[in-house]
Order: C-alpha cells, then structure tokens, then sequence
C-alpha cells in the first residue's frame, strides 16, 4: 500500500502554490519595474530596445502579479492565466532564440532561463493534484 507524503503547507497554501506565488511575485516585480524604467528612457539612444519590448515588460509583468493573486486565492483565472501566459513567453523566448519573427526587442540572453521558469511553471500547474485544486 502506498502512502502519501505529509504535505507541508505555509500560510496555508501547500508548499508549491507558496513557491509559486512567490516566485510570479518576483517575476512579476521585475518585469513592471524594468518595464516602466525602459519606457522612461525610451529616448537615449544607447538603449538598443524598442517600445515594443518595453509595453510587452511592462504589461507582461502586470499580469504576472494579477495571476498570482489569482492563484494565492486558487481562482481558476489564476491557473489559466499562468499557463497561458507561460505558453506565451515560451513562444516569443524560442522564436527570439531562433532569428525568426517575434516581439521587436526581446534579449536573447535571458531568454533560456525564461523558457525554463515558463516549463517548470507549467509542469507544476499540471500536475493532478495541483490542477484538480484550481479547476474544481
């Protein structure tokens, strides 16, 4: 017979949604503060970035927080909007990584690591017992 494992909760989310939560938080953060800096100073010319880019920062980080609200309160919104949104990123990522048509800007450097945040995000939503939860 098999047993599960006790399953370790913070603030009594599980210790996955926690970890979640805190790392769209994070991600969230960054991309609206990175996103709103680089429409500030969308007229020096060193910047080798578009307004493009920038807008896709700025909105793509705002929803990054939306949703992870959304999954603190296990809304199905939440898991929807994460899944699609990471779908999205590993869209754009790969056709940058790739030389073919995408958002105008995108760095090529950060875009494995946001591959793999997107797949590890995805994977956990995906997960049985994880998606039961939001889907109910």
């Amino acid at each position: 017979m098999k047993t599960k494992p006790p399953q370790i909760f913070v603030k009594g989310k599980p210790l996955g949604v926690f970890i979640l939560f805190s790392a769209q938080l994070l991600v969230g953060a960054v991309h609206v503060f990175f996103g709103l800096l680089l429409l500030a100073f969308e007229n020096f010319s060193f910047l080798p970035l578009t307004v493009g880019y920038d807008v896709y920062t700025f909105f793509f980080g705002l929803l990054t927080l939306i949703f992870a609200v959304y999954i603190w309160r296990s809304k199905k919104v939440g898991w929807i909007g994460t899944i699609a949104l990471s779908l999205f990123v590993i869209a754009a990522e790969s056709l940058t990584l790739l030389n073919l048509p995408s958002i105008p800007g995108i760095p090529k450097f950060p875009a494995l690591a946001e591959i793999g945040y997107s797949v590890v995000a995805i994977s956990y939503l995906s997960l049985r017992h994880v998606r039961i939860k939001f889907l109910r």
